[in-house]
């Protein structure tokens, strides 16, 4: 049995860096970036989130509907409602997380399940100037992220979403991340 959880995690390994070497292939192939600052121009209110968090406005009504999951995760997280979490992730997807150096594999369903439960502490993770590349049905979204604990930044890093439209509606694949605490406020 031991062989078959080592196969299982070497073949899901290897899945994610296929994934996220095609979204670096397609960030680097194309002439021109889609990212905005935080900065652009419209006043970054009006959309509001629940959370009064603003992912920056994106060039095109499909790059909003990309970013649109990603901003239903971070929801879902916020509430710690591990259905919430779970809605926009594709079904045996997978997350990895890059900590000093060393990756942490989990599945989207372990990863809801540990956030999903009640506590007292506040979460919210944001991001910005999220860079957004579109084929058809898939999607990559690569941007800074802040995750907050009570108000404060705990962590920052680069959040990179791989994004499926699957019966007409998009949803994470995969998720890769990089964690510091070395934040610097922008």
């Amino acid at each position: 049995m031991p062989m078959k959880i080592n196969f299982r995690s070497l073949l899901s390994f290897f899945s994610i860096a296929v994934a996220t070497a095609f979204a670096v292939f397609l960030i680097s192939s194309f002439p021109a970036a889609t990212a905005l600052s935080s900065t652009s121009s419209g006043t970054g209110s009006g959309t509001g989130s629940r959370l009064d968090r603003d992912i920056p406005p994106v060039d095109s009504a499909e790059e909003q509907a990309v970013l649109a999951p990603i901003t239903e995760l971070f929801d879902g997280m916020a509430q710690r409602d591990a259905a919430a979490i779970k809605k926009p992730l594709l079904s045996g997807g997978t997350m990895v997380l890059m900590r000093d150096g060393k990756p942490t594999q989990m599945t989207f369903e372990d990863f809801a399940n540990r956030l999903g439960k009640p506590g007292t502490t506040q979460i919210q993770e944001r991001i910005h100037d999220p860079l957004v590349r579109i084929d058809n049905d898939l999607a990559v979204v690569w941007a800074p992220f802040e995750f907050l604990v009570d108000g404060k930044v705990d962590h920052c890093g680069t959040d990179l979403f791989n994004v499926v439209r699957a019966d007409g509606q998009w949803i994470i694949a995969s998720v890769a991340d990089t964690g510091r605490k070395d934040c610097a406020r922008k």
